[in-house]
C-alpha cells in the first residue's frame, strides 16, 4: 500500500510551477491525505519547505530519487 494519497509529477518544471501545481492539486485534496510530489528544480526543496510553513501544511519529508526531489505533504 503506497503511503501517499494522490502523486503530482513536476519534473522538467522550475519554480514557481511546482508550488503552484502542488496548491491546485491540494486545493481538491482532502484534510489529513497525503500528496507525494516528484520534482527536479533543485531550489523546489527550499520552495516546498517554506510552502508548508506559510500554508498550514506538514512537509512531512524530502529526500532525493534517482537524482529527483521527492517530498510528501499533508494537507492541514
Amino acid at each position: 500500500m503506497a503511503d501517499f494519497d494522490n502523486e503530482l509529477d513536476a519534473s522538467g518544471l522550475n519554480c514557481p510551477l511546482p508550488i503552484l501545481r502542488a496548491k491546485k492539486t491540494l486545493a481538491g485534496m482532502d484534510s489529513g491525505k497525503v500528496l507525494r510530489i516528484v520534482a527536479t528544480d533543485p531550489g523546489s526543496v527550499k520552495d516546498f519547505e517554506a510552502f508548508a510553513k506559510q500554508t498550514g501544511n506538514e512537509l512531512m519529508d524530502s529526500g532525493e530519487e534517482g537524482g529527483k526531489f521527492v517530498f510528501r505533504i499533508k494537507k492541514a
